[in-house]
């Protein structure tokens, strides 16, 4: 199992820490859907007793990044085209809120906040470097859900994140022009900016639709 680059423990929040380890492999794509995950042996890999690793497994199975199934263990998720479908349209209504959130009380404030995560997402076009965009597309909706100030919304998002990760895989981005993905987020930017609530969702709604469309379709893609 992939998991040489776990870290052992801190003293504080031994649960939090172990969680948000496996959390990160997953996303990163470290822990691949389908691996399985032993107690013991991450345990020692932490460093720690088996109680802390229990809670932090159990923790991630009720966030639905691992399963656990009877008599077999604890593994990574494994999602489906109905997942993926399921992922982005809770995707669709969290950001939706956040965006209200930020149209009526923090428009410049968010706006200047996507900037960095833009402008990354710009240097990884222009070098051709999919994955980078890839991270910086949701570095910015990640962003644009902390300018809500709501931290259930945020949590969600982040939870969601991995998922989104996790339904990418290997593919990383299903753009075939990376600066179409750029220009998207751009307009988004500037609709927040601008523009009226009514106008900056429509865009939100429309890019998360075209992401699934594209997702799903990749994922209908025979295998070479």
């Amino acid at each position: 199992m992939p998991t040489s680059d776990l870290t052992p423990a801190p003293r504080r929040s031994t649960v939090e820490h172990i969680a948000d380890e496996l959390r990160s492999a997953v996303m990163s794509g470290r822990l691949a859907p389908g691996t399985q995950l032993g107690e013991v042996d991450l345990a020692e890999r932490f460093a720690v007793s088996r109680g802390p690793v229990r809670e932090a497994l159990q923790r991630l199975v009720s966030e639905g990044i691992l399963r656990a199934v009877v008599n077999r263990g604890v593994f990574v998720s494994e999602l489906s085209v109905e997942d993926v479908v399921d992922v982005y349209r809770t995707r669709a209504v969290i950001e939706r809120g956040a965006l209200e959130i930020v149209m009526a009380e923090r428009r410049e404030e968010t706006y200047r906040a996507l900037g960095p995560s833009l402008r990354q997402m710009r240097a990884a076009a222009e070098r051709g470097d999919g994955p980078g965009v890839s991270d910086a597309d949701q570095q910015f909706h990640e962003v644009l859900v902390e300018g809500s100030g709501s931290p259930r919304l945020i949590r969600a998002m982040r939870t969601l994140l991995v998922e989104t990760r996790m339904c990418l895989g290997e593919l990383e981005t299903t753009y075939p022009d990376l600066g179409a993905q750029v220009r998207e987020h751009e307009e988004l930017r500037e609709a927040i900016r601008s523009e009226s609530e009514t106008k900056a969702k429509a865009l939100l709604l429309a890019h998360l639709d075209d992401a699934v469309a594209r997702l799903v379709a990749k994922r209908a893609e025979p295998v070479a």
